[in-house]
């Protein structure tokens, strides 16, 4: 008896869990160092990511106290810009997947 090969398409979920996980957006975290001053870590995040100097230094305080803060959301390709820039600065950054 010759056996018939049917392809299976994806149910709902799984194509719902397919389009959440290309959805999910990238971020750029920096990490808590011993070299900046927190009054230079503010700065930053005013002059590059024209934060309010309010939402600058909750950031700040964030990376200082809790030892990280993620400081901005979107595409790969915009992350890795961001973290390009932050080590530009200075700043020890990376990107991940948003949780």
């Amino acid at each position: 008896m010759a056996s018939l090969s049917v392809p299976v398409e994806a149910g709902p979920q799984e194509q719902l869990e397919e389009v959440v996980e290309t959805q999910r957006p990238w971020i750029t975290i920096v990490w808590n160092d011993p070299i900046n001053l927190m009054s230079y870590v503010t700065y930053v995040f005013m002059t590059y990511f024209h934060y309010s100097r309010e939402k600058a230094e909750k950031l700040m305080n964030d990376v200082h106290h809790e030892g990280r803060a993620v400081v901005s959301s979107g595409t790969r390709e915009e992350m890795e810009r961001d973290v390009s820039a932050m080590h530009s600065y200075g700043l020890w950054a990376t990107l991940q997947r948003d949780d």
